[in-house]
């Protein structure tokens, strides 16, 4: 999964069943277990599969409902050509803005900006200790701000994951005491979101 699904999934999760209510989301959650042995929050991972359900619960009602859950979560806006995505999520934005107030994640996102490294790669440059750089790596994997980006083979012969950021530019903006983040999403990570493919296409 992409790191701008992992980001969004959470929140999405939520929207979803507070959309749907507790017995529509049983139901689909069976058909999703019954159909492909995943789970509602699994198959936001995999967003084709949760869009297959939904069209046989709902028919073309499915991408209205699309729509509405991805507009709870981010928009999408084209700016000078370019794909942007907002988020006024309060979840969402806790994560970034938690991330960027911690003097380590925002230097760890700050030097793999643009670029990919490993982790210890990634450590060094920051120059944070290592038990913690690990941990606060592992953190921002987790909340999908840093995806895999390739590899390296290591002296022993074993491969490597590189990290890159899941953004090449963030915006923060607060304007009365409302707080909008905005990424530049490069078109490859656009692509192989299956969440705002499959959504965008509605």
């Amino acid at each position: 999964m992409v790191g701008i699904d992992r980001l969004l999934s959470k929140s999405l999760d939520t929207v979803i069943r507070e959309n749907l209510g507790s017995r529509t989301v049983q139901k689909i959650e069976n058909r999703l277990v019954e159909k492909y042995g995943i789970t509602l929050s699994e198959s936001i991972e995999q967003f084709q599969k949760l869009d297959s359900v939904l069209r046989e619960f709902f028919g073309s009602s499915a991408d209205g409902l699309e729509n509405k859950f991805l507009r709870n979560v981010c928009e999408i806006k084209l700016v000078g050509g370019e794909k942007h995505v907002y988020i006024e999520n309060s979840s969402l934005t806790k994560i970034i803005l938690e991330s960027f107030g911690d003097d380590d994640k925002k230097k760890i996102l700050g030097v793999i900006n643009g670029e990919s490294m490993i982790i210890s790669e990634i450590i060094e440059k920051c120059d944070i200790a290592q038990t913690s750089g690990y941990r606060k790596i592992n953190s921002l994997i987790d909340d999908g701000l840093l995806v895999p980006s390739g590899y390296v083979s290591a002296s022993d012969g074993k491969k490597v994951t590189k990290y890159r950021s899941i953004f090449n530019n963030i915006n923060i903006e607060i304007v009365k005491n409302k707080i909008n983040v905005s990424l530049y999403l490069p078109k490859a990570d656009f692509e192989t979101s299956s969440i705002l493919t499959v959504c965008a296409q509605n």
